[in-house]
């Protein structure tokens, strides 16, 4: 095999951290314009009951937009692009940095490269989530109370400070970090899961693309190593998806329930039994695993062209394209 899966990796100590930080925080932005309204979607899906009439993506996204239009599908836009950009360089930096830590420590065991990206990868998107959480988990509670607000009984907002005015009243700081535990609990395992299925299945697209010798000459393409890096973001988002949106769903019902409807994480599971039985756990399920693969899809090829040293119009385009193409298949589901 001629080419070695590091020169598909992002290589952290060579990459331009001003024109990652810059560049990035705007690229990543347009990725959350883009997929934002399946996350409104999903955390309406997560808190219906049994009265409401909208059960579905599709007639919870058509509501919405009969209702206010396409402003509806962005509620607690403002909050969450606010806090986003330094939750995400907090993550990305703990990611990278402890990914590179945990590759040295495990060449001494002799593992296999397959065996060696799922555990770094693995170990990475935990540590990288748990650091993330103190910035993320207030931003969740806020832009999570303005997505539901007035659907299924939940109670309207003038804005994300209203929000934030009526948790400080009700319940002071700690009103913020509610389900935080449960946040940790959701999201770091969700981070492992996509990292590491993500790190071990690219190499194994790899294993199965140069079998037979077809490309054993030269380095891989862009565009092959674009295929090969969707193509891993898809799997890593089914696999993280199936595992953790039952807690996901749970936290979500914990943290937008108003002062007057406090509940325990046991209520919340006795209730989701009784209104929609085991399979109430995965509402939500579909926009949360496109919403997963396009995100982190996303995230890996903002992270390849910020990687290269060349600023080519063509490596801009083709990422531009892949990130319009994973849109258009959340938009599908919706339909």
């Amino acid at each position: 095999m001629a080419h070695s899966f590091g020169q598909t990796e992002i290589n952290w100590d060579k990459l331009d951290k001003t024109k990652f930080y810059v560049v990035g925080a705007g690229l990543f932005t347009g990725v959350t314009v883009a997929l934002y309204p399946v996350s409104v979607v999903k955390t309406r899906l997560q808190v219906v009951t049994r009265d409401t009439v909208e059960r579905n993506a599709f007639s919870v996204a058509k509501g919405l937009l009969r209702t206010d239009g396409v402003p509806g599908l962005y509620r607690g836009f403002g909050t969450v692009i606010t806090g986003a950009i330094p939750a995400r360089i907090i993550f990305l930096s703990a990611l990278e940095t402890t990914k590179a830590a945990t590759f040295r420590m495990l060449e001494p065991f002799r593992l296999s490269e397959t065996s060696q990206a799922a555990i770094a990868n693995g170990v990475a998107g935990m540590t990288s989530s748990l650091f993330a959480q103190s910035v993320f988990v207030p931003i969740d509670v806020i832009s999570q109370k303005m997505m539901v607000q007035g659907y299924a009984g939940h109670v309207q907002y003038s804005g994300g400070l209203d929000v934030a005015r009526r948790i400080l009243r009700s319940d002071g700081i700690r009103g913020f970090y509610r389900g935080f535990g449960l946040s940790v609990v959701t999201y770091s395992p969700s981070s492992a899961v996509w990292w590491a299925s993500y790190g071990s299945s690219q190499r194994l697209i790899w294993r199965f693309l140069d079998h037979g010798g077809k490309y054993d000459k030269g380095s891989p393409t862009l565009q092959k190593i674009i295929l090969v890096q969707a193509s891993g973001g898809i799997i890593a988002g089914a696999s993280a998806s199936c595992i953790t949106t039952p807690l996901d769903t749970i936290k979500t019902r914990l943290q937008v329930m108003g002062h007057e409807k406090r509940s325990t994480i046991k209520q919340v599971v006795k209730d989701l039994i009784n209104e929609d039985g085991w399979k109430g756990f995965y509402r939500g399920f579909g926009p949360r695993f496109f919403s997963m693969s396009a995100w982190g899809t996303s995230m890996i090829l903002t992270y390849e062209y910020l990687s290269k040293n060349s600023s080519s119009l063509i490596t801009f385009s083709v990422c531009v394209s892949a990130l319009a193409f994973m849109f258009m298949i959340c938009l599908f589901t919706l339909v």
